[in-house]
């Protein structure tokens, strides 16, 4: 379940305050869609929707899997939802979701979406269900239980010790993390670049020039000590930094407008 553990780490589990199907799908594949790997040019939400009508995606259980196949190769990503209330999703048993596990599958990923689609619902399974995930208080309850399962598939597939690192090393990530993306901003999410070094000024790329003026303006000497910032009316997170020589270095942010 490396993907599954790759967004908890990278911060891709969010809370659903929707219990519109459409719209929850809608925000799980804005973040789908602000992963760099991701090009641009791909329609996700689209594509998620138009799988959906062909053939409802509900597992049964409290929990379903909407995905968006592509051609070409790639990484397997996912991004996971939380619905407390639940979402009425027209699954076969006609119980309400609560967890969605959304992926984006390239051609050549598609047999490790099926293993790890296989492995989720073992998990799942051994854990006696999603029961822990319906009656969890916090979103953090929800992320320890979901770290519970990747530590369970990871134990059928390797020695418990190095399980237990791995599943200690997404709790050290999780703390360290500044903040995690909340439905409620997703729609107006802008990623973008700043650019850095060799004495000059800092320089941000991106389409919008609201952004761009309310980055360059803001106070940028500390950018790499940096997790998320203010600019003007932004909330500004930084996703990585890459850096060059001599002194440059580019950082891949995205933005939320308050």
């Amino acid at each position: 379940m490396k993907s599954i553990l790759t967004a908890l780490q990278d911060g891709r589990l969010i809370e659903l305050p929707e219990t519109d199907k459409n719209k929850a799908l809608g925000y799980m594949a804005s973040i789908l869609e602000a992963i760099p790997e991701v090009s641009s040019n791909i329609d996700v939400a689209g594509g998620v929707l138009e799988r959906e009508n062909q053939a409802n995606t509900g597992i049964g259980k409290g929990w379903a899997c909407p995905h968006i196949r592509v051609d070409g190769d790639g990484e397997l990503f996912s991004v996971l939802g939380w619905s407390p209330a639940g979402i009425d999703y027209g699954a076969p048993d006609k119980e309400k979701v609560h967890l969605l596990v959304m992926y984006y599958i390239p051609g050549n990923q598609r047999m490790a979406y099926l293993k790890e689609l296989s492995g989720l619902a073992k998990a799942i399974q051994k854990g006696q269900g999603i029961e822990n995930i319906q009656k969890a208080a916090s979103l953090n309850d929800v992320r320890n239980e979901l770290l519970n399962w990747v530590s369970a598939s990871i134990d059928n597939t390797m020695p418990q010790a190095k399980a237990r690192m791995i599943k200690l090393e997404a709790k050290h990530a999780q703390a360290a993390e500044a903040v995690c993306f909340t439905a409620q901003g997703l729609e107006r999410l802008v990623p973008f670049y700043v650019i850095t070094g060799n004495g000059s000024k800092a320089v941000a790329l991106a389409q919008d020039a609201e952004l761009v003026r309310a980055v360059e303006a803001a106070d940028l000497g500390q950018l790499a000590e940096k997790q998320d910032f203010e600019a003007g009316g932004y909330r500004v997170f930084v996703r990585s930094r890459t850096l060059y020589k001599p002194d440059r270095a580019m950082y891949d942010c995205i933005a939320v407008k308050r």
